[in-house]
């Protein structure tokens, strides 16, 4: 509540594509203010439907939110046709964990409950600036 960038001195975890500018820069600034945080590589160490679903509640967003829907997965998938309501989060939830390439990336999630899609410099610094 109220700190400064950088004030967040709690635990965080950011998945990454190693292969992913975005995420080489974010993990990079986490690095310049001295973040504590362990990486995961999502494409290996492919999270959980439960995972993704506490992720999404996290992060206040729906799964259609943090899906790369430019990806040829999805084409293949058509999920630009797929219903975007909650009689179809399932669906999604499922694809995501099934094609671990469609989640947007980075993610940082925190121990203090909160997440930021971290595609910006401003993204990442909102995420150091909690606690």
């Amino acid at each position: 509540m109220g700190q400064v960038f950088g004030g967040y001195r709690g635990r965080m975890e950011i998945w990454i594509n190693p292969a992913c500018s975005k995420c080489r820069s974010a993990i990079g600034l986490l690095d310049a203010e001295g973040a504590d945080y362990t990486v995961r590589r999502y494409l290996e160490d492919v999270p959980t439907e439960d995972e993704i679903r506490a992720v999404l509640e996290r992060l206040g967003l729906e799964p259609w939110d943090i899906t790369r829907t430019q990806e040829a997965e999805a084409k293949e998938l058509g999920l630009k046709e797929w219903p975007r309501d909650t009689g179809a989060r399932a669906r999604w939830v499922t694809a995501l964990a099934e094609y671990p390439k469609l989640i947007q990336r980075p993610i940082i999630t925190a121990d203090d409950g909160s997440a930021v899609v971290a595609r910006t410099e401003d993204a990442v610094r909102d995420a150091l600036g909690r606690g």
